[in-house]
């Protein structure tokens, strides 16, 4: 049976389960230049670092995080662009979180005023290049030669979503 799955926007109360999940999907490595200890007060500063960005979870009936995801200004052009980034609950991907996650943010996105939204993905990150492909990023760029945090040194494809 489909389990159904609910969207709404994630708020600080969320932080200790978003950081739980974020952790545990650094901890495997291999999808996220993020490295180390995520915390929940790390969390709660990402969210606040800018009136315009959004961040949505996706529950299920029982009010566990399946997945988040969220938009920022991106640094290089903070007008127009919004950086995406997006984490699903390990054994809990294909089931339709990251389609309805992507849902809510193209939607914030386009209130936010934003002309185009970036990813920016590990090059070997097979999981995370189908999943922003199917939902209509295309290429225009790569990083070669990222360092990641903890030294990792890894290739990063841009891919760009026109609202």
């Amino acid at each position: 049976m489909v389990q159904p799955i609910h969207i709404r926007r994630a708020a600080p109360a969320d932080a200790r389960a978003l950081a739980e999940l974020l952790q545990e999907i650094v901890d495997a490595g291999g999808t996220t230049a993020l490295t180390g200890q995520i915390t929940r007060k790390d969390i709660v500063e990402w969210m606040r670092t800018s009136a315009r960005a959004a961040w949505h979870v996706a529950e299920d009936n029982s009010g566990e995080i399946l997945g988040f995801q969220w938009i920022e200004p991106m640094v290089e052009d903070p007008e127009h662009a919004a950086e995406i980034a997006t984490f699903a609950r390990k054994g809990k991907t294909g089931m339709g979180i990251g389609s309805r996650l992507f849902e809510a943010t193209e939607t914030a996105a386009r209130q936010l005023g934003y002309r185009w939204i970036r990813a920016n993905i590990r090059a070997d990150n097979e999981g995370g290049l189908i999943y922003y492909q199917s939902r209509g990023f295309e290429d225009y760029g790569r990083i070669e030669n990222y360092r990641m945090a903890d030294g990792t040194v890894v290739d990063k494809r841009l891919k760009r979503f026109d609202l």
